[in-house]
């Protein structure tokens, strides 16, 4: 695989810093049973780093005493961690905010029969990665059948109470282009995606996010493969727009990895940027909020994939 960080590090993004923290998002590892293209983690089957039990705890102590409203749990595959369960437990009895980062086919892995109605008791928001709503394109990226296997997940999701009109059980999908352009316009898509998915599936769901390919890990060292890696950062640095550094994500939002250190992102935890003091990595231990207000956000030049045409953060777009 094409290391991407040393074509990413010289950059002209301009400086930003932190705003109040919100949100704390965990990457509990990077086993996952898909190996997607577009995979800006580079996660798979065949991945071994897991968050163990004693830094879930060290995830649990620090909820406990900030002020974070959100935990966001990403992976891999967040649903195929031991202690997933045992943490989402956890941050609900605290009145936290869990969203799970799920790719659909994990429901139908072997143990993992009653995730969804797990998920539905405990009220998580689930953001799905559906990153088109034609079988050819979510195959041709994901892999054969995939398509399928994901259609089969939202309807039982629908049947649990996700994405239903008038249910509190949020589902929001999640897009991202097959190839080296930008996403269209996120309301225009999610009107096509409720359309299609509905007259074609008979499933429904409640919110579409548009997110940017990363220049980084899986999709990065293909586009340097391809020879179109210049032509992809030349695109995102011609469509940044100023506005969106208003809301980037990293403002209000910490990553952590498996082991518990901390980064500004998760696109710079797989860059592995992490924060520091005293030229040592931080762990979740070493936060407070008075070293994490108005600090500096480490950049790269790809900062520009969140701040391209109508921006892109784990949430959606920022326009």
């Amino acid at each position: 695989m094409h290391a991407t960080l040393p074509r990413l590090a010289r950059t002209d993004f301009p400086n930003i810093k932190r705003d109040q923290l919100e949100t704390l998002q965990v990457n509990l590892g990077y086993l996952c049973n898909q190996s997607c293209l577009h995979c800006h983690v580079n996660a798979g089957p065949k991945r071994k780093e897991i968050m163990q039990k004693e830094t879930i705890e060290d995830i649990i102590r620090f909820l406990d005493k900030s002020n974070i409203k959100r935990l966001d749990l990403t992976g891999g595959a967040p649903e195929l961690n031991p202690y997933f369960r045992y943490l989402v437990s956890a941050a609900v009895e605290m009145g936290i905010h869990v969203i799970d980062r799920c790719n659909l086919t994990v429901l139908h892995e072997p143990g993992q029969e009653d995730t969804a109605d797990f998920l539905a008791q405990h009220q998580v928001e689930i953001v799905a990665s559906l990153p088109c709503y034609l079988e050819e394109n979510v195959d041709g990226q994901r892999g054969d059948g995939v398509f399928h296997t994901s259609v089969e997940a939202i309807h039982l999701l629908n049947k649990t109470g996700y994405g239903i009109e008038g249910s509190e059980l949020k589902l929001n999908l999640m897009y991202n282009p097959t190839g080296a352009h930008l996403p269209p316009a996120q309301c225009q898509l999610e009107q096509d995606y409720k359309r299609e998915l509905k007259q074609r599936y008979g499933i429904v769901f409640n919110h579409l996010f548009a997110l940017t390919n990363m220049p980084i890990k899986r999709f990065g060292s293909s586009l340097i493969s391809k020879g179109e890696f210049d032509n992809y950062m030349t695109l995102l640095k011609s469509a940044y727009k100023t506005t969106n550094l208003e809301t980037v994500m990293c403002r209000s939002l910490i990553s952590v990895d498996w082991k518990g250190h901390v980064y500004d992102c998760d696109f710079n935890q797989m860059l592995e940027l992490p924060l520091t003091e005293k030229g040592k990595k931080m762990h979740l231990n070493d936060i407070t909020s008075d070293n994490m207000h108005e600090r500096d956000i480490i950049i790269a030049d790809h900062c520009y994939g969140c701040t391209a045409g109508q921006g892109s953060s784990c949430g959606g777009a920022l326009a």
